[in-house]
């Protein structure tokens, strides 16, 4: 930020533990798929010196995207630490996956992170979950900066996608986002397009070249000054509209010229404090290049403008029971406070926990508390154990590098944590702590699996818990209505890596299978029974007889037993058999084989022998007359109805509704709500929900999201109803 001519890269090869939180910088690059962030990530560390060429450590491999299924998909899939020390300060350079379908692996980079890199492609400009991502990091005052990539595309105009990028990020203000470089284009290629080889620095009038591969510092032309100087006086301006100083402005509009010293401490101030948002360029190094374009200038940026973890405001603490806690959060001499933020697993060395330390020093071979609360409705249990972490390192692609210490507002990777899970908190022995677990998604797309033969049986289990511990997004639910073994994610992407992750890490091999909801039955009418369990086989018989009548009854009133014998024709010690078989038959269904709710079983009458009736033959004689009763009835198929709300931008919203109503859903109305969105709030059988998770983000390009809760059962439509019946008889 202070436009030093750079002409070396900074310290060498080696990502240290940190001495003091002033010295750590965490940054999160954030962007859509596809916009640049691994390749200016491994730009940087290239930069900085701690890659021999880009994207590649020592031993040859990537940096960031290390992981085989990386390589496999094409794509991110995961939160990537990459440590580089620039000018004494070590960068923790956070890289997020792009796809929605990992935004859990975003959020956890937001967690560990106290600013953000907002990646932005000059070709593909700003979608819209970048600008929902933008408003999360503005609601709680994330500093941010955006970097702007692919400038050698056709048709890529840096002056362009900043006057985008003010208008999407800036809001009331768009003077808040404004270029502190703007780039230096060489001489057009054959198609027309001019390169970018430099950067010309706004505040100190000066001119770097990149051309060589190295960043060349010199003094602009004559051509350049111009839309230097115009570019230069929006940028003085709106650093001083956003300064503490409340006399600058008055001052600088008054004829004085401030110093560009003063100008610069006001941007560093204001960009730590979230309120000025840079905007810069960079590239990737080309064949032999020492720099890539811009990314001196991002360092400094991260540098001297990003806050340090003292700065940051810490999450809430509480004692595992709930009471609040008060600490001085990022002093390494203060308690214990480490948050996992990331958990995987290694062939060779097992469990690695991702951490960030928010308050006290984490050292190896510790004892420490382990704290997990509050994902319960995930699968996750509550767990409160203390175990002694393995080695310390700091990840650099596939490479561990250990570390003695690491200390309030740093990272590091723990092994061997065997309870630790993603979001639970670690704290000392002697004074356990838990930190609130961060925002996640709700996990919304089903996916029904099956073992493929039986010594995947053996190890699905153990599969399952492992990757629910992992990865907080995705709930595992065993469901006891249709006997099937549900993970839920967040969309295709997701599970075709939990699936990958089950074949390749634990050795699980599994079948998917269609997802069956949860259905009812129900009496349509008044309906009688007659149960008759009558043998004789020497010896004690069996002998039971009960007369039974069915009746309908609202919604969500389950199952109401009475008893109207008189006479005792029914002997009192039997009566709760009936009710015992009628209740058994009734969860196993009348019909197709889903339990029945909502009615009425009365007991009229029945018959009993002094020595051959017994409880076994009363329960039976309860469920043949409710079965000889729903013969003669007509029964309804009753499905689950969710309610829906779908929050979506404007210019979708004719759109979110009609295929609500083609989905049988019901709109029960919709709100105005803030950033041009409109919360639609609809009530849509389950069953036409099932793929709505991906059907959705295709309707709005990605841009809404929904969250659904049971609300009732209710009857099928007679033509759906016939269709599931058919499906069932064929399947058999």
């Amino acid at each position: 930020m202070g436009d030093k001519a750079h002409t070396h890269p900074g310290a060498a090869g080696r990502a240290t533990a940190a001495d003091h939180p002033t010295s750590v910088r965490n940054v999160v690059l954030v962007g859509h798929s596809g916009s640049g962030k691994t390749t200016l990530v491994e730009a940087l560390a290239l930069t900085a010196g701690a890659v021999n060429r880009a994207g590649r450590v020592e031993d040859g491999g990537c940096v960031s995207d290390y992981d085989d299924m990386e390589h496999r998909q094409q794509r991110s899939v995961q939160l990537s630490l990459v440590p580089v020390e620039w000018d004494g300060i070590k960068i923790n350079l956070l890289d997020t996956p792009g796809y929605a379908d990992f935004v859990g692996e975003l959020r956890a980079g937001l967690r560990a992170a106290d600013a953000a890199l907002f990646v932005v492609s000059a070709s593909d400009g700003v979608d819209g979950t970048t600008r929902m991502l933008w408003e999360e990091c503005a609601a709680v005052g994330m500093p941010r900066a955006i970097v702007i990539t692919h400038l050698e595309a056709a048709r890529a105009d840096f002056e362009e996608m900043t006057r985008i990028c003010a208008e999407a990020f800036g809001g009331d203000d768009p003077d808040a986002v404004l270029p502190l470089y703007l780039p230096l284009h060489g001489p057009p290629a054959p198609d027309g397009h001019a390169p970018v080889t430099g950067l010309v620095g706004l505040l100190s009038r000066k001119l770097f070249d990149y051309a060589s591969g190295e960043r060349l510092a010199s003094e602009p032309g004559e051509a350049e000054l111009p839309q230097l100087d115009e570019a230069r006086s929006m940028l003085i301006e709106g650093i001083i509209s956003e300064s503490e100083d409340e006399t600058l402005m008055e001052r600088y509009l008054g004829g004085e010229q401030v110093d560009v010293k003063t100008l610069i401490e006001d941007l560093e101030r204001a960009v730590a404090r979230g309120v000025f948002f840079p905007v810069l360029a960079a590239a990737p190094a080309t064949e032999g290049a020492r720099q890539g374009l811009g990314t001196v200038e991002l360092l400094e940026l991260i540098t001297r403008g990003f806050p340090t973890p003292l700065e940051r405001a810490a999450p809430r603490v509480t004692t595992p029971e709930g009471a609040g806690r008060e600490l001085r959060m990022c002093d390494p001499e203060e308690s214990l406070v480490a948050e996992v933020v990331k958990t995987s697993s290694d062939p060779y060395v097992g469990r690695i926990s991702m951490v960030r330390v928010f308050s006290g020093t984490l050292r190896a071979d510790q004892t420490v508390h382990v704290s997990g609360h509050g994902l319960s409705d995930r699968g996750h249990e509550d767990h409160d154990v203390d175990e002694r972490i393995g080695a310390l390192s700091t990840p650099f692609g596939k490479q561990q590098r250990p570390v003695t210490h690491v200390i309030a507002g740093d990272l590091a990777c723990v092994a061997k944590l065997t309870r630790a899970e993603t979001g639970d908190t670690l704290s000392a022995k002697d004074d356990p702590l838990l930190m609130a677990p961060w925002e996640m998604p709700d996990p919304l797309l089903p996916l029904a699996i099956e073992a493929h033969s039986k010594p995947d049986e053996d190890k699905l289990s153990q599969g399952l818990a492992r990757l629910v511990a992992e990865d907080p997004t995705m709930r595992l639910e065993h469901n006891q209505d249709t006997h099937q073994v549900v993970l839920w994610c967040l969309g295709e992407a997701h599970a075709d890596v939990a699936l990958e992750r089950l074949r390749s890490r634990y050795g699980v091999q599994v079948d998917v299978v269609p997802h069956r909801v949860s259905l009812r039955e129900t009496f349509g009418d008044r309906a009688a029974g007659r149960g008759r369990h009558v043998k004789q086989s020497g010896g004690h018989g069996q002998y039971a007889i009960c007369e039974i009548e069915v009746e309908p009854l609202p919604g969500g009133s389950g199952i109401e037993f009475v008893d109207k014998v008189v006479g005792g024709a029914v002997p009192r010690q039997f009566i709760p058999s009936v009710e015992k078989g009628v209740r058994t038959q009734a969860a196993k269904g009348v019909a197709a084989g889903h339990p029945l709710i909502d009615v009425r079983i009365t007991l009229l009458d029945g018959k009993a022998h002094s020595v051959d009736s017994s409880d076994a033959a009363f329960q039976t004689a309860g469920a043949l007359a409710l079965r000889e009763a729903a013969a003669e009835a007509r029964i309804h198929l009753l499905e689950p109805v969710a309610e829906v709300s779908v929050l979506v931008g404007d210019d979708y919203v004719g759109a979110v509704m009609s295929d609500l109503s083609g989905r049988r859903g019901k709109v029960l109305g919709t709100e105005q709500t803030s950033g041009g969105r409109t919360l639609i709030r609809a009530e849509v059988p389950e069953i036409e929900i099932g793929r709505y998770a991906v059907d959705l983000r295709s309707l709005s390009h990605g841009t809404a999201r929904f969250d659904r809760r049971y609300a009732r059962h209710e009857p099928m439509p007679a033509q759906v109803a016939d269709r599931m019946r058919e499906e069932v008889r064929a399947a058999s």
